[in-house]
């Protein structure tokens, strides 16, 4: 009998060595097969979370947390496996921002565009399976980049495409999803 995937099982070394060598070897090809791998790791992701719930908040099923409370336990569930806190605020009428300081996948000061590829498809994967929704999930600011957060936005596919039409035009994300100009 195989034992099921229900952990975080690459650390924070072995993602940026992951990082490195796609970007290093396969340049074309590394932001996708990182957010493919995200994709691939949200079921074990999934599993892992539900059985920490089941350990932390009383139940193993995250549709019947409060939403008031799903990002704290998210927030913990990441924190407790090494991953790094997220704090989880609405942006505009359409959109959640999972904001973190302290995230695992950036590597500070290093690139010049948002670097954290593999936890946008894990979200994507995760959330949407927590929500029973396509869920996508798109980081407009990385540590990785200079900025003091990663910040993943996630919406609908529909809403975050046309995020990005509009911020490839100039605009920001925050005018794009008709935010307050103070998005923080």
């Amino acid at each position: 009998m195989t034992t099921p995937n229900t952990g975080l099982l690459i650390g924070s070394g072995g993602l940026r060595q992951l990082h490195r060598s796609l970007l290093q070897h396969a340049p074309d090809a590394a932001i996708t097969i990182l957010q493919e791998a995200g994709y691939a790791a949200g079921p074990g992701v999934y599993e892992a979370l539900r059985v920490w719930l089941g350990a932390h908040a009383g139940t193993d099923r995250p549709d019947e947390l409060d939403a008031a409370h799903f990002g704290g336990a998210l927030s913990d569930f990441f924190q407790s496996a090494g991953w790094g806190r997220f704090s989880v605020r609405p942006v505009g009428g359409a959109a959640l921002a999972f904001d973190s300081s302290d995230w695992v996948e950036a590597e500070p000061g290093t690139a010049q565009m948002p670097m954290c590829f593999f936890t946008s498809g894990m979200l994507a994967d995760l959330l949407g399976r927590v929500s029973g929704e396509q869920v996508a999930v798109m980081e407009v600011e990385c540590r990785s980049q200079g900025d003091s957060i990663c910040r993943f936005l996630s919406a609908s596919p529909a809403t975050l495409q046309e995020v990005y039409e509009k911020m490839t035009s100039g605009m920001s994300y925050a005018e794009a999803l008709g935010a307050e100009p103070s998005v923080r």
